[in-house]
């Protein structure tokens, strides 16, 4: 068995388990396979092994490698999980399903834009600076609410979830929890948190989807 492969089985099992220990039900919660950094032949047999949905950090990369596979799979779910400048929302659009990095007002005003031109609506995440981190991408905790209801009220977009990448060297856990309480208060459902460190204590605060990447194809 190919090495990814075996160890996308594994995180799968540790899924379930995390459901079933935080008393969930089972397949409640997505596996995104981030696969930025690796070529579409790294990708292809964790493909054929059944995974269907992948996360992307930059759309230029996005571009170079998921067209093709997706004529040989199209029913391939892509995230873009990095964030987004506001000059590459017309092929971020055209070319995601979901985008996961909504965290400003000039992103939320071009979105708009594109998604109206383009007929075409991926769902959306606002992202989260849950740390407050000055190099990270994501909005401010304390404004995240009012951000939410401002992409529906003014730029008529539809937010369906969260996001939130905690600071590596803090315990994710309070980070979490606060996200969670923030999709409480901003009435949205989805919560994307949890990478290959975490994922397993993010179910038990609520992820509906976790980011995975260096569990499934290791590192470069």
């Amino acid at each position: 068995m190919n090495e990814a492969v075996s160890r996308l089985e594994a995180v799968k099992a540790n899924i379930t388990s995390a459901e079933k220990e935080a008393g969930r039900a089972a397949g409640s919660v997505t596996l995104v396979a981030v696969s930025k950094t690796f070529a579409a032949d790294d990708i292809h047999p964790v493909i054929e092994a059944g995974q269907r949905v992948f996360g992307e950090n930059r759309v230029q990369e996005a571009q170079s490698k998921w067209p093709a596979l997706r004529e040989h799979f199209p029913d391939l779910e892509l995230h873009l999980i990095g964030p987004l400048q506001s000059n590459k929302a017309k092929e971020a659009v055209a070319l995601f399903d979901v985008i996961e990095t909504v965290d400003r007002e000039k992103i939320a005003a071009e979105l708009a834009k594109e998604i109206d031109k383009q007929g075409k609506a991926p769902r959306l995440y606002v992202q989260v600076n849950t740390g407050l981190e000055e190099q990270k991408a994501g909005i401010d905790p304390r404004e995240a609410v009012a951000f939410v209801a401002r992409c529906r009220e003014v730029h008529g977009l539809v937010i369906e979830g969260l996001m939130a990448i905690p600071p590596f060297d803090e315990n994710p856990g309070p980070h979490f929890a606060l996200l969670e309480k923030l999709a409480r208060e901003a009435g949205v459902e989805k919560l994307s948190m949890g990478m290959s460190g975490d994922y397993e204590k993010a179910i038990a605060f609520g992820a509906t989807s976790v980011r995975v990447g260096s569990a499934i194809f290791g590192t470069r």
